[in-house]
């Protein structure tokens, strides 16, 4: 078992930067593949990113490909997202996710943290 807290969200201008963290404990961190999903008011749930265990396979939602990058640091159990060019439609409170299997589905993941803010708005 895995226990991930995320840290990193706030209030940022349109075009501007955030680094979203999720650091890991239990288990080795290597055994899991790491996710970013997130979830807008009245929307559901959905994939933003993912890292296979070494680091060596990443995937991005269309939406914010170019713009997002996802990486792991093994040395401190934590994974990160930096968010570049932000846009107001990136509002949303962004997700850190724990599995073994590589996925872009959300059902995937068993292992959760509570949720970090991110609000993107002049």
């Amino acid at each position: 078992q895995v226990h991930v807290v995320e840290s990193g969200g706030g209030l940022v201008r349109p075009g501007g930067s955030l680094r979203l963290s999720c650091a890991a404990s239990g288990r080795t961190f290597s055994l899991y593949v790491m996710a970013w999903f997130r979830q807008a008011p009245g929307k559901e749930r959905e994939f933003v990113a993912s890292i296979s265990r070494e680091g060596w396979v990443t995937t991005y939602a269309d939406s914010v490909k170019g713009r997002f990058a996802i990486s792991r640091d093994s040395a401190k159990n934590t994974a990160y997202l930096q968010m570049n060019s932000l846009k107001p439609e990136d509002t949303a409170v962004y997700y850190c996710a724990a599995d073994g299997s590589y996925s872009s589905r959300w059902e995937s993941y068993a292992y959760w943290g509570q949720g970090t803010q991110v609000t993107v708005s002049s």
